[in-house]
């Protein structure tokens, strides 16, 4: 058995012991030594986990503190049941509590009853209220921030900003939190009927003291309540200032939840793996022990202890950092010393990128007559004509690491895709009808992954005979380029960009400006729609429709989705010029009107913006529909294009635009009145 191993064993068994250790107090009667001894840890712990809280980074560093507090308050109302007995029983509780009735109460019940009442009302109405409503608060937060930020790191991995593994952690560690602050949100409870609890036991401790000193022990009252009452306050003052310092660590975490290990190990950790607590703590408990007249050697040990503890937890970070120092290779420090001190423009990331190998050089040099930076510009002009956006510089640069004949497409420094041709061949694809078939070297269209093959120079004119289509390696990639930019074009427009259409609108219009930015709409809100529109390839060339939509719509709401679709409607000229002919008949799909009322009532709206609360599995049966109807639609040989309802139409698409991305959804609104339409299937599930 590994040494790792038997730690956490004995970590295991250091709980269960906690544990055991209060359910025997509620059954077995403590001598009052025992009960001294464990009254001061007791204490240290409260210290502990007060400290921890203060100086830990992140709530999950505490991730398990709904349990500490459940551990702590049994273990301490136990102590209360075992105080109560001795108190009740032999008059006496031992030194802790006898010192906290005469020295912190003053040995006077009056002020010892002020005191300890001051003290509940200080956690019942101060602390814990407050901390019970920050929790309350920061759990339904959480919760319904959980969308917007799965709908972020969805968004990051879909653009390769992270990788999978980084979106699962984020994943887990959004998980984590969620849980942590609903289990802080009923834990708060553990520590309001703590200190209920404590007031109710002190209540009873006077009451019943006082009644066995006079019926059981022959005392007079007097006599009775002068013994008891300092007593009842000592174990009521012992049992609320442990009880305070948990109050004030909840506040503390939650305004400020699991993780993949041992339980025992991870909760060890977590209370005493900060060397600077310990150090704290060790210096706390013995000064008590010091300064004043509690148990001198109990304290001093108790805050040795800790100290000795914060030097063996120090110890042991210190050899971790070796051990990683000591792990980093030498030849990569002395690249990095090696380095230069102007490292600014390594910082930068260009949108666009395009590398290549050597064998494709050729092609981007002009003279050796290669004509790839003509077609980048004529990308660039494409792309402006027809989305209305300005497309970012494309930067063009060799890569001696990739294959000869192979490329790649970077978006903001992460490659999205890649592709190879042959130099000095022809790409052929076979439209669908060409039946005699020529030999070539079998390969796919990257744009497209459509089956084609490369042919000779040789083979090109009679191919274009046969009805092929044929196509030279710059287009190739001018093509897959295109198509790569039309996908990411909606993360490509950033603020200065709309400032700049802003700026241009403003020439000819400038009441129409002044009106909508910034009196109605930020920048950044105006992004955020024209993205959606970019997103399902709406054009924004007609800024003037879209800022008349928005200036008219903006003082009603602020989501950009339903702007979005406002501005949808008022484009629907353009939307239908795109899909539909005027004169023929487009074959489409619904929407049944029943799925129609199911999406619409499982939005959920919050303050980041709405999102579907749709059950997984009628969510997989409505996508599995979808599937059906767009197979049917491609097998015929028509475009996939969804009708719906103006208000389900943005909600239906954000549910399939991960699963059927070439999928159209259009409204009804969205659809010029000259257009005919024949529905072929419904959407039912």
């Amino acid at each position: 058995m590994d040494k790792k191993r038997i730690v956490d064993r004995i970590y295991d068994y250091g709980l269960a012991l906690y544990i055991v250790a209060a359910v025997v107090m509620l059954i077995i009667p403590l001598p009052d030594w025992l009960l001294d001894i464990l009254l001061a840890m007791d204490m240290s712990l409260s210290f502990v986990i007060m400290f921890t809280a203060m100086f830990a980074q992140d709530v999950l560093e505490m991730s398990f503190f709904p349990t500490i507090l459940l551990f702590t308050t049994i273990f301490r109302i136990a102590l209360n049941v075992s105080s109560t007995r001795l108190i009740l029983t032999q008059g006496s509780a031992g030194q802790v509590i006898t010192v906290f009735g005469s020295f912190v109460g003053g040995g006077d019940l009056i002020v010892g009853a002020i005191v300890y009442v001051i003290l509940i009302i200080v956690q019942l109405m101060v602390i814990n209220k407050g901390s019970e409503r920050v929790a309350e608060v920061s759990a339904r937060f959480t919760l319904d921030a959980m969308p917007g930020k799965q709908m972020a790191i969805d968004a990051d991995l879909n653009t390769g900003a992270i990788t999978d593994q980084e979106a699962r952690a984020r994943r887990e560690k959004i998980q984590e939190e969620a849980s942590f602050f609903g289990a802080m949100d009923g834990a708060t409870k553990y520590v309001k009927g703590d200190a209920t609890a404590g007031l109710i036991i002190t209540a009873v401790n006077l009451l019943g003291g006082i009644a066995m000193g006079v019926l059981r022990r022959g005392m007079d009252v007097n006599a009775a309540i002068d013994t008891y009452s300092i007593l009842t306050m000592g174990d009521g003052l012992v049992s609320s200032i442990p009880s305070l310092m948990i109050s004030m660590s909840t506040g503390i975490l939650v305004t400020k939840g699991s993780k993949e290990a041992d339980f025992g190990h991870v909760l060890i950790n977590q209370l005493f793996g900060m060397p600077k607590t310990l150090y704290l703590v060790g210096g706390v408990v013995a000064g008590l022990g010091i300064l004043s007249p509690l148990p001198t050697v109990l304290y001093v040990t108790f805050g040795a202890g800790f100290i000795l503890l914060g030097r063996v937890a120090s110890r042991t970070i210190e050899e971790v950092k070796t051990e990683t120092e000591v792990a980093t290779p030498e030849e990569q420090q002395a690249e990095e010393i090696r380095q230069p001190e102007n490292v600014t423009s390594l910082l930068q990331v260009d949108p666009i990128e395009l590398e290549f190998g050597y064998g494709i050089i050729p092609l981007a040099d002009v003279n050796q007559g290669g004509d790839l930076l003509d077609r980048v510009v004529m990308i660039r002009r494409q792309v402006a004509l027809e989305l209305g956006t300005v497309v970012p510089i494309i930067r063009l640069r060799d890569n001696i690491q990739l294959n000869p004949n192979q490329y790649i497409i970077k978006i903001k420094g992460i490659q999205v895709s890649d592709g190879e041709i042959l130099f000095d061949h022809y790409m052929a694809m076979n439209p669908g009808h060409v039946e005699d078939e020529i030999t070539g070297i079998p390969t796919f269209e990257p744009s497209f992954h459509l089956p084609a093959i490369w042919i000779t120079e040789g083979q090109r004119e009679r191919a274009e005979s046969l009805g092929y289509t044929v196509v030279d390696p710059p287009s190739i990639i001018a093509t897959h380029l295109t198509e790569i930019i039309r996908e990411h074009i909606a993360e490509l427009m950033t603020r200065q960009d709309v400032q700049n259409l802003v700026d241009n609108l403003k020439e000819n219009n400038p009441a129409l400006v002044d009106e909508l930015v910034p009196k109605l709409m930020s920048l950044g809100e105006i992004e955020k729609v024209l993205q959606n529109l970019l997103r399902e390839g709406v054009s924004i060339r007609d800024l003037v429709t879209i800022f008349e939509t928005l200036a008219d719509f903006a003082p009603s709401t602020r989501d950009p989705d339903i702007l979005t679709e406002y501005v949808r409607q008022s484009l629907k000229r353009a939307i239908s010029s795109k899909y539909f002919a005027v004169g023929e008949t487009t074959s489409v799909v619904t929407l049944d009107p029943k799925v129609e009322q199911e999406i619409l009532s499982s939005v959920k709206q919050t303050e980041t913006g709405a999102y579907l609360t749709l059950d997984p599995a009628r969510t997989k049966s409505i996508l599995n529909a979808v599937g059906e109807q767009v197979q049917k639609l491609e097998e015929a040989g028509k475009q996939a294009i969804i009708m719906a309802s103006p208000i389900v139409r943005m909600y239906f698409k954000k549910m399939t635009e991960d699963y059927y991305k070439d999928l159209v959804v259009i409204s009804y609104n969205e659809v010029e009145p000259n257009i005919e339409l024949q529905s072929v299937g419904m959407v039912t599930a």
